[in-house]
């Protein structure tokens, strides 16, 4: 409740009012802003220094299912605007390397390299692992599709974009590295999970507190990475 109430009340009061009487707005951008405005997770993103309140998504799960440690080498897709390679850059520290990708500029951040790369370019996972130093022992993909307003078309291209960027982490990944990526409930993930069973010793769904209550949102944490197959042997 603390986060909700305290001296930013007047400044959000005043924000509420210009959302209600704002004109070019839609609707639906309406909504969106009195929702970050009302957000505990936006407030305390900003009293506490995060880029992001997707920030806590990752200290939440990470709480749960330990997945970043000193030393590490971490890819982080989709990395705009920081929030998650802020969180990484504090545990792994100076011994650790983490490179964030994505198609928009990011602002500098000490203990991580930001670079505008598209991960699907054939170049990109070689590159990367040039940057690391090595084979990454994590790869972190919050990234989310642009939205069409349909359902069932939006859930389609967001799992779609999880499962490219999963195969992306099977070429960067050291043996025993992990996976996280956001995906959102429906259904349609079955083939998604069932490679990544193939793949890693263990998967399963996360839905942090962070992830708004009336969000389908959920993460897929896919853990122990068997490594990459090695060619056919006779009839297996």
């Amino acid at each position: 409740m603390s986060d909700r109430r305290g001296g930013g009340d007047g400044v959000r009061g005043e924000l509420k009012q210009r959302v209600k009487t704002g004109r070019g707005r839609t609707l639906s951008q309406k909504r969106w802003l009195e929702r970050q405005l009302n957000d505990p997770y936006v407030a305390r993103a900003k009293r506490e220094g995060y880029r992001s309140r997707a920030a806590f998504k990752l200290i939440e799960i990470n709480e749960r299912f330990p997945l970043l440690k000193p030393g590490q080498r971490i890819v982080d897709l989709g990395a705009a605007p920081g929030g998650w390679s802020q969180v990484a850059a504090k545990i792994v520290g100076e011994r650790g390397r983490i490179v964030g990708i994505d198609l928009l500029e990011i602002e500098p951040m000490a203990g991580v390299e930001f670079i505008v790369l598209d991960f699907l370019d054939p170049e990109a996972p070689a590159r990367l692992t040039e940057l690391l130093g090595g084979p990454a022992d994590l790869v972190l993909s919050d990234m989310a599709a642009n939205t069409t307003g349909h359902k069932k078309t939006d859930h389609l291209r967001i799992v779609g974009l999880a499962e490219t960027a999963a195969q992306f982490a099977r070429e960067v990944l050291a043996p025993g590295g992990a996976y996280l990526a956001k995906v959102f409930q429906g259904g349609t993930e079955g083939g998604l999970l069932t490679d990544l069973k193939r793949d890693f010793a263990s998967v399963r769904h996360v839905k942090p507190a962070a992830s708004r209550a009336d969000s389908s949102e959920l993460y897929v944490l896919a853990m122990g990475y068997r490594g990459a197959p090695g060619p056919a042997v006779g009839d297996e």
